[in-house]
């Protein structure tokens, strides 16, 4: 307190004390505000620096018979809190934490491609054509719509009940 009230009486010396001061204790609280809301901590410096600035231009706005501490801490949790919110809820995880999850597995053995054509070829005429040129051979959907005359709302009902059709075989032929 003393050293804001000397800031405040012009003492440049004191406010650079207390600026000091107050922006490794905001360092500390806005990492754990960071880290409980699960944010990265790209942004604590940032996040301080509001704070002091704020902090400069309020400072006529804080009391002097009132402590200190509740006035800075109400004024960081508000920069806080914007950072977060212009953040939004998204949660930052490093590339290496989650690589070993991201290789992709091997093909398993337990559906080859005779298999897959064997399934395919027991679907309606259209459901296999559908099924084959979209699922096997790669063809966009509107490909499909213009070759077979049909319009891509209905390309996609046929392809959805025919892949819905070959995942009950497959199951049932696995159970």
């Amino acid at each position: 307190m003393a050293l804001m009230r000397a800031a405040i009486a012009g003492d440049e010396i004191a406010y650079r004390q207390l600026l000091e001061s107050l922006a490794r204790s905001l360092r500390v609280a806005t990492r754990r505000g960071f880290a409980q809301s699960g944010a990265a901590l790209n942004d604590v410096e940032d996040v301080v620096q509001e704070t002091l600035l704020a902090i400069h231009l309020k400072r006529h706005t804080w009391n002097s018979d009132q402590p200190l501490g509740p006035w800075v801490r109400a004024i960081a949790r508000h920069k806080l809190i914007d950072a977060l919110r212009r953040r939004g809820r998204r949660i930052e995880v490093p590339i290496d934490a989650v690589l070993d999850f991201l290789a992709a597995d091997e093909p398993s053995d337990d559906l080859d491609w005779k298999d897959a054509e064997r399934l395919v070829n027991d679907l309606s005429g259209r459901q296999q054509t559908i099924v084959r040129a979209i699922s096997v051979e790669g063809k966009s959907i509107r490909d499909v719509a213009e070759e077979l005359g049909m319009n891509e709302g209905a390309v996609r009902v046929a392809l959805h009940r025919g892949l819905k059709t070959l995942a009950g075989k497959y199951q049932r032929g696995h159970e």
